[in-house]
């Protein structure tokens, strides 16, 4: 159940570190954008990196494919368990 619990919050580090690594405050950046998301019903609202004044990925031409997002989250998952295997 921990694991279950901590896989959000590991999917949640991305935009933690996009924001710090663009001199934004990470946690009022991602708050802000996840509450946009949650208003506004956008879930293709992030973090913008550029400051190109949206947050609108549609809107800056920032696209990610299905399959490159399946198969990140795929391999993430076997990384986690091969290094699960490791400790037991």
């Amino acid at each position: 159940q921990y694991a279950m619990r901590a896989f959000p919050d590991a999917l949640e580090t991305v935009p933690v570190n996009l924001a710090t690594n663009s001199g934004l405050s990470p946690i009022e950046t991602v708050a802000y954008v996840k509450a946009q998301q949650a208003t506004k019903k956008i879930p293709y609202l992030g973090i913008d990196c550029v400051n190109a004044g949206t947050n609108d990925m549609k809107e800056q031409g920032v696209f990610e494919t299905l399959q490159s997002k399946k198969q990140q989250i795929q391999l993430a998952t076997q990384v986690v368990r091969m290094i699960l295997k490791i400790d037991d």
